[in-house]
Formats: C-alpha cells, structure tokens, sequence
C-alpha cells in the first residue's frame, strides 16, 4: 500500500483476518455464483505469520520478523510481499546476502513494487556488485520515464533513484543496518477495504478493485479470499496468467476454497480447457453436494459452453 507521500505502509490488521469469515466475505465475487468466496478454513494459515512478521518489524525484532516471514514464503514462494519482507528483515539485520534472495523474488514476482527494486539496488550496491545495482537504476529510470505528468508515483520513484545512486557511491563502505523505507502503520479500516473492493467488483470497476485488494494483500498477507477477488478482477481484464496465479495461491492455501474453485474452472473454460473446468465441478461436488451455489454456477458455465460450441 502506499502513502501520499510515496512510502509503503504495511497495515497490519488481525481484526482483517478474523473479519474475512464465510459471513464477511460477500458479493460473490460480481458475476460468479453470488455465494460467499470462502466456506473453508487453510489447514495452515500463512496470514497469521504474516502478521506475527509485520509486528516483529514495526517493534525492531528484525531476527523474529526473519523467522515469521520464512514461514510464509516457505508456504507460498511467490508472494511479493513477504519476499520483500524478509528481504526487508535481512537488511536491517545487516545480513545483505541473506536479503538478496527474497529481495530478488520479490521483484521476480512484482516486477512493479517499486520499494524492492530500490532495495535490491541498495543491496547490490554494499555487496560491490555495481553492476547488477545499476541493472536495478535502470529499471527505476524506466519507470519514471514511463510515469506520466501527475503519475503517482512520481515522487516515488525519484526519491528511489536517489537512494540506489547514493548507495552507489557509497559502495561497500557503508555496511551498517538498512532498515527499508517502509511506513508501518496499525491501521483500524483495514477490513473495510477488502469490503470496499468487493463493492467495486461488483460494480465492474475492476482496476480500482485491484488497488484496493493490493492494499488488502499487504494489510492481511496472503489470505484466499483476497488471492480469489484478485484472480477474478484480473481475469475480467483479461489478464488471464495473473489470474491463474492469484487462483492458484489461494487454492494452494485453501484447497477447497469453492469461490476459488469456481472462478478457476471458469478462467479455464474461457481459455479452452473444458477438461480442467468439468474437474473443478467434480471436486465442488463432492465438497458440496446439492444446492452448491458454485457447482451450480459452473456447470451452468460448462452447459453453455458446449451449446455455444455446438
């Protein structure tokens, strides 16, 4: 999530987490079954590391935020935000090897999270790899230049570009803890934005959604109501292999999470994989039998695919 003032804040919420229950968590996703996204707990709940990470780090216990944020990639590799985090975590331990890893995957993973190509510039920089900190300048400079006059990110950005070139200069001399420019923030209306992109789904403004589960993302970490909203709004902006992935997160956390279940079948269908739709049916089916607003939406997506195809 980011500030005006172009500084990350990490909102961490447990009031979010508890609140993205079977009964919070409604609106059916603006067009899918119009049940609730979520009917099944994860049998391990990468969220709550998350949060015990986000809290180690607003209180400068880098080494227990370090174990907390490990847990969380360990169980789901490629989401930014934790890789970031622990990345993030390194740095202030003054651990840079450490922190180059996940600080990689995190820009592997978001190559538009602006906070960790400016890290993985400055962690290059005090490693002596110039090279490989100027591939990361670079990057920035591009964005800039692609930010247009009123961009958000404006400030952002030059103000990244200005830490990379410092710590250019600065080289290996400066080795000392790097703790990330990032605004750790206890936040109350973290819940109310997950509700907020709901509404905006709903109503079909999916880019605005995206910014606000990205928001809800980084308040809550990975949770798999939030990855399936993020699917579905990506998927009607035909931006099918983003949607693949947030799907598969959330199925990766949640494995008979229906809503996520529903809206994946759906994504293949519309890529022409009627084989991996009709499994998704099967394993709504026997989750929930008869009367299962998901199974039902989906087959009814199958049927008329086979009468359009007919």
């Amino acid at each position: 999530m980011k500030m005006p003032n172009g500084k990350l804040v990490l909102i961490t919420s447990t009031a979010l987490i508890a609140a993205l229950s079977p009964a919070f968590a409604m609106g059916g996703g603006g067009g899918g079954g119009g049940g609730t996204p979520s009917q099944s707990a994860p049998a391990y709940d990468p969220a709550v590391d998350y949060q015990k990470g986000a809290t180690a780090f607003r209180a400068g216990q880098y080494a227990d935020a370090v174990k907390s944020f490990k847990r969380v990639v360990g169980a789901m590799p490629r989401n930014a935000q934790a890789q970031y985090l622990l990345g993030a975590s390194y740095m202030a331990l003054s651990d840079f090897k450490k922190a180059k890893g996940p600080m990689t995957l995190a820009v592997k993973h978001d190559d538009k999270l602006i906070d960790a190509k400016r890290d993985l510039g400055i962690i290059h920089a005090k490693l002596g790899a110039a090279a490989k900190a100027n591939e990361q300048l670079a990057a920035l400079k591009v964005l800039e230049t692609n930010c247009a006059a009123g961009c958000r990110d404006k400030k952002q950005l030059k103000d990244a570009i200005a830490q990379v070139e410092a710590a250019l200069v600065a080289g290996k001399t400066a080795l000392g803890p790097v703790r990330p420019d990032i605004y750790l923030a206890q936040a109350v209306s973290a819940d109310a934005t997950y509700v907020e992109a709901v509404a905006l789904i709903n109503e079909k403004r999916y880019d605005e959604a995206i910014t606000k589960l990205d928001n809800a993302l980084w308040a809550a970490g990975p949770h798999p109501d939030i990855l399936t909203y993020l699917g579905f709004a990506n998927r009607k902006l035909k931006n099918f292999e983003a949607a693949e992935s947030y799907y598969q997160a959330a199925l990766t956390i949640a494995p008979q999470h229906r809503g996520a279940l529903e809206y994946y079948g759906e994504l293949k269908l519309e890529r022409g994989n009627v084989a991996g739709a009709k499994a998704h049916l099967a394993k709504l089916e026997s989750l929930c039998g008869y009367g299962c607003l998901e199974a039902d939406e989906l087959r009814r997506w199958i049927k008329d695919a086979a009468t359009s195809a007919s």
